[in-house]
């Protein structure tokens, strides 16, 4: 009888990969980015544990919305405080801090509990096309989208 494979902490082998985002579309970037941090693309998936891979985006001020998202998509923030909403376009957002915008579309794709949130700290995200990860020696990942 064949048992099922169970990934742990010992046999979980974690690569590093660099995604240029000039000219990719936010949402579809994201969505191959949280499948990769996730471990999907792996064989050795399991849902329970972190079989992910460390994910390093560049460019991020280069990628593109759709649409009229630019103008009518907005970003909430509360600051915990009475009256202490704030909504942000995704324009302006775009225009100060265009890794908020990769890094919250990602956040938005991983589950929302404890493993989410080990899982999402493995995704860094610069504006530019450098990163100080050299050390890692990260491979290019190439996506297949517009």
């Amino acid at each position: 009888m064949k048992t099922t494979f169970m990934a742990n902490e010992s046999n979980i082998e974690r690569k590093w990969y660099v995604v240029d985002a000039e000219g990719k579309t936010v949402g579809r970037l994201a969505a191959e980015v949280a499948k990769v941090l996730r471990g999907k693309h792996k064989p050795t998936f399991t849902p329970h544990v972190d079989t992910g891979d460390f994910v390093i985006v560049v460019n991020a001020e280069k990628a593109v919305f759709t649409g009229k998202k630019l103008i009518n998509k907005t970003y909430f923030r509360h600051s915990g405080y009475t009256g202490g909403t704030t909504f942000t376009p995704a324009g302006k957002m775009f225009e100060t801090h265009p890794e908020r915008v990769i890094e919250i579309a990602v956040k938005g794709m991983i589950p929302k509990n404890r493993l989410g949130s080990q899982i999402y700290t493995k995704l860094n995200v610069y504006a530019g096309p450098e990163h100080p990860h050299a050390a890692q020696k990260p491979e290019v990942l190439e996506l297949n989208i517009r």
